[in-house]
């Protein structure tokens, strides 16, 4: 990441099954439950991602990377509704499993450093954490409680 960009790094740590989080992750029902109520996904490389993380921009990306149960990248397409970037902005899902739990880590990367982005950055940056505590929310109330993953 250069000078001129940004990005942010999530981690929750779910007590629920790898496949279970990846289907969170890429079924566009489970999606709506906790990213965004109308998220829509073609979980597949080369598919699409849409959803309004933070409520407010509606945000589209490109499914580069398709690694099921283990990786998800989105590549952003480019938004009327945010301000021009020279960048790539990224975000990439990444799952751990370790006895116990599945580590899910988030990588945002490529947001311009310029103040035309600073509010967008805090909003993608918050909302995404939020929308991880609800993921691990939802996922371990599914599982109830003392389950085992």
């Amino acid at each position: 990441m250069s000078d001129k960009e940004r990005g942010y790094a999530h981690r929750v740590d779910i007590r629920a099954g790898t496949q279970q989080v990846w289907r969170a992750l890429t079924e566009a029902e489970q999606l709506s439950r906790w990213c965004s109520p109308d998220a829509e996904i073609s979980a597949r490389k080369g598919g699409l991602f849409r959803a309004s993380v933070d409520r407010v921009t509606e945000l589209e990306a490109h499914i580069d990377v398709f690694e099921p149960g283990r990786r998800l990248r989105l590549i952003y397409l480019r938004s009327p509704e945010l301000p021009p970037a020279d960048s790539v902005i990224i975000d990439d899902f990444i799952l751990d499993p370790v006895p116990g739990v599945t580590i899910v880590r988030l990588l945002g990367s490529g947001i311009p450093a310029t103040p035309a982005w600073d509010t967008q950055y805090r909003r993608l940056r918050t909302s995404w954490q939020q929308a991880m505590t609800r993921l691990k929310v939802l996922l371990e109330s599914q599982a109830g409680p003392g389950a085992t993953p």
